[in-house]
């Protein structure tokens, strides 16, 4: 159960209604690792916290009804009253790091937002947390957008929610229509029991804590043990309690503490998965011992939170539209062919044939005048007569579903083996005509985490519902129920129904305008789609460094700054094709000038040896050859009729040198000022990859000459420019490591989910750890078969994880950021060395030999 409460047994009767009628929003106290202050209108403090004075020396006494310009520093009041003015909205909620709010005490994180007509400012002593949360969600949601399949995605959601926040286990927990719910994808610490796969009663989250959700999106529980701090007072002169339905260190209902007590939790916290503005579902994390991650952890996990919501809405939408076009293809199909032989219709086979392509079913009936044909697994005549005489009492014209018939219709359960729920599609409105698809009764055992039922008793909290205290799997068999039709297969049989009326009311002239009528809704939800998707990456673009201070007007920012990012989108394809390995320099100047040039691209001459570079060389490269095209398209010589030159080499050291040379355009000016395009083609590659950059800026045309250095240079193919890009190697067979149990230790989060897949699609079976301790305590759990070692693990080395390999006669390498130059003891002189970035096949290269060698 989420944040229920403790409610007198006098107030009303004992039942499953107590927890929805706990005001869970105004609990009138706070966890105690932050404090609280709201503010009047004119800025009075009307409520503290009786912690105050813990934090910032001050007691509720001292402060209530004062200005807070005497609590706090001139320059925290400042700040504050411009932090406020950014709320949008009733539920918002901002953010400020590392304020002083009193001189000669520590800097706090500070969250406010507004009660009512009351400030509410909210402090925890700051973590001084150096992580950048842009960066790090840009690279969760980068990694996301690339899993196949919504199982994969639920999962990788679970993994890097964990990874960011550090809990033992993350589920994300998917809501039913009746408030129930299961766990649909898990990430846990090894030696935890797994939950994936239960079920949880609809009272566990009751419909008060599921609305909450929809209006705070993030909840952290740190100490599921620690004493709540009351806020004073806890009501005002009016007698109204403070709405803390928007705090984030509101605290826990005693009956939700015990909760999580049963199930041995220590710390909690929660991320609400809101899709098209329901409550989907949650990350629900747990973690066994208290934990509390920093503010600017916690800002990074909401913030990828609503990323994950707004990418499954789209990947939701994206195969609903994708099975709704299939449908249309259908519909129209079977509208021509009933169109030029009416008796079609009436023939049950042959409908089923082609409906049950797009809506599964066992059986289908159909009732025209009078007359009943079937196929598949249906009910009888008489009993079909019952049913369309029960559809006939429901509204005219349209469809009608449901998945429990016997619901409907006791009798209905003598039958439910064949027809235990339906989908009606009526043909006219009088008289009564249907098709109706059968499906048969749907035997499955639902896994509960403990018995639903939950039992009066007293606890410590008085006569109430008492949370389950097992959570061991409770099986319950449902009978009578079939699978039920969903929203989109309801969808393309109000789609089936219309075409089927058009052909039996015989309107040619209307049905070709019903037809076009579908096509054009179909077009508005591809477009619609990809408005969705547009969206996304704009919130993506939004964590780039802003593009300012040079536009002339906000539309010239706006295409400047999405230019730009395109471009780098074209270079992220490129080298992403082939799992972030080096890519040609080729490849990116002819992409870039094909975008922006299209057919005139033969204007952009290029020589020079089939040069690969490294990923990060890549990216910087792609945009300074962006940003020399759209200068020369819009000012040198391709905003005429001359040509560019473009030609390289690589010198003695290895360097590449590049030279950049217009011709046959108008006189060049050198500008006069210097923009954001002239600084990236001038500084990006000295700034970021340690090079040199010249433009200068002829009056025949603008030069430009850089100097890559050899570190970025990959490799020089013996191939020419022009030629067919070379075939990637062949994948590293998945039989590699089947069977063995490989221990990662990485301390970088995506390194280490990249090497996890890596290992995975090599066959094995994977145990992840960040840090030494991690690693003993895998060891201690689990048989090791091999071990991929990151050196340096931040603080420490994974030195001593190698010594106990070593006593336990277990095979390992080390993974290094530092190359050859890595200076090992002696003892580990031989271990083989695994140069980072590396590629799954890299990866295979270097395991083959340590697996031969530990056989022999």
């Amino acid at each position: 159960m989420a944040d229920g409460g403790n409610i007198p047994a006098g107030d009303f009767a004992v039942d499953l209604s107590n927890c929805d009628r706990e005001p869970i929003h105004v609990l009138g106290a706070v966890q105690p690792f932050g404090f609280l202050i709201a503010l009047t209108a004119d800025w009075l403090v009307s409520r503290v916290s009786a912690n105050s004075a813990d934090h910032i020396g001050l007691s509720p006494e001292q402060m209530l009804g004062q200005p807070v310009s005497g609590i706090f520093n001139a320059e925290a009041v400042h700040s504050l009253r411009n932090r406020i003015t950014l709320l949008r909205g009733p539920d918002a909620v901002e953010r400020i790091f590392s304020l002083t709010l009193v001189d000669g005490i520590a800097p706090f994180d500070v969250a406010v937002h507004f009660s009512g007509s009351l400030v509410v400012i909210e402090a925890e002593p700051a973590a001084h947390d150096e992580m950048e949360a842009s960066s790090m969600v840009r690279s969760m949601v980068s990694r996301l957008g690339q899993t196949e399949g919504m199982a994969a995605f639920l999962r990788d959601g679970a993994r890097q929610v964990r990874a960011l926040t550090g809990f033992d286990r993350v589920m994300v927990y998917r809501f039913a229509d009746g408030g129930d719910g299961e766990v649909v994808a898990e990430a846990l610490r090894p030696g935890i029991d797994s939950f994936f796969g239960l079920h949880y009663p609809a009272s566990d989250i009751p419909a008060q804590a599921r609305a909450l959700y929809l209006r705070n999106i993030f909840r952290v529980i740190a100490d599921v043990r620690a004493k709540p701090v009351p806020v004073v007072p806890q009501l005002d002169p009016s007698g109204a309690a403070l709405d803390m339905s928007l705090c984030l260190t509101r605290a826990v209902s005693p009956i939700h503490i015990e909760y999580l007590g049963n199930m041995g939790v220590g710390a909690s916290l929660s991320i609400s998965i809101i899709v098209e503005g329901r409550l989907w579902g949650l990350f629900a994390c747990h973690h066994y011992a208290p934990r509390l991650p920093s503010f600017a952890q916690r800002s990074a996990a909401e913030l990828f939170g609503q990323i994950f919501s707004m990418m499954l809405e789209n990947r939701e939408r994206s195969e609903t539209a994708a099975y709704e076009g299939k449908a249309r293809q259908v519909a129209d199909r079977l509208m021509s062919a009933v169109a030029q032989d009416h008796d079609l219709l009436s023939n049950a086979r042959w409908l089923g044939d082609v409906i049950f392509d797009t809506i599964p079913a066992d059986g289908v009936g159909v009732y025209i005048d009078g007359q009943m044909t079937f196929s598949g697994l249906t009910p009888d005549g008489p009993s079909f007569a019952a049913i369309v005489a029960m559809l006939n009492q429901a509204a005219a014209s349209q469809v009608f579903t449901t998945d429990h018939l016997p619901g409907l219709m006791p009798e209905a359960s003598a039958y439910a083996d064949r027809a235990a729920g339906l989908l009606a599609i009526p043909l006219s409105r009088r008289p009564r005509d249907y098709v109706v698809l059968f499906r048969a009764e749907q035997l499955r055992s639902v896994r509960w985490a403990g018995s639903p039922e939950k039992h009066v008793e007293y606890g410590p909290n008085g006569p109430r519902l008492t949370p389950r205290k097992s959570f061991e799997e409770w099986s319950q068999l449902v009978r009578g129920t079939a699978v039920p039709f969903t929203a989109a297969e309801l969808r393309v049989a109000e789609a089936l129904r219309t075409a089927l009326l058009e052909v039996v009311l015989r309107l040619s002239d209307s049905a070709h305008e019903e037809r076009q009528k579908a096509h054009e809704k179909q077009e508005l939800l591809i477009a619609e789609l990809n408005h969705r998707v547009r969206n996304i990456l704009s919130l993506i673009r939004g964590l780039l460094s802003q593009t300012r201070d040079n536009a002339q007007s906000v539309d010239q920012f706006i295409d400047t700054l999405e230019s730009r990012v395109h471009a780098l989108a074209r270079a992220h394809d490129q080298i992403t094709a082939d799992r972030w390995a080096p890519a040609r320099l080729y490849d990116l100047i002819e992409v870039e000038a094909a975008a922006y040039l299209g057919e005139r691209r033969d204007r952009v001459k290029l020589t020079g040896p089939n040069v690969l570079l490294t990923p990060a060389a890549f990216t910087v490269l792609a945009l300074v050859i962006h940003e020399l095209l759209t200068n020369a398209a819009k000012y040198g010589a391709l905003s005429d009729n001359g040509s560019v030159a473009i030609d390289w080499e690589v010198d003695g050291d290895g360097s590449l040198l590049l030279h950049w040379c217009e011709s046959g355009g108008p006189a060049v000016v050198a500008p006069t000022r210097r923009g954001f395009g002239s600084t990236v083609i001038e500084r990006s590659i000295p700034y970021d990859l340690g090079g040199r950059a010249e433009v200068n800026y002829r009056l025949s045309g603008v030069e430009a000459h850089f100097c890559i250095p050899s570190a970025h240079v990959a490799s020089i193919l013996p191939d020419v420019v022009g030629t067919e890009r070379a075939k990637p190697a062949p994948a590293p067979t998945p039989t590699l490591l089947k069977g063995r149990n490989v221990l990662l230790v990485e301390d970088n989060m995506i390194i280490a989910m990249d090497g996890e897949d890596a290992l995975r699609d090599l066959g094995a079976e994977v145990i992840t750890a960040a840090s030494v301790g991690r690693a003993r305590e895998a060891l201690a759990i689990h048989d090791v078969d091999l071990a991929v070692l990151d050196f340096n693990l931040g603080n420490e080395t994974s030195l001593p994880v190698a010594d106990l390999l070593a006593e336990k006669g277990v095979s390992f390498l080390f993974a290094t950021g530092y190359g050859d130059g890595l200076d090992l003891p002696e003892r580990f002189g031989d271990v083989t060395l695994l140069k980072k970035p590396y590629s799954g096949a890299t990866l295979a290269q270097a395991i083959a030999p340590v697996l031969e060698e530990a056989e022999l």
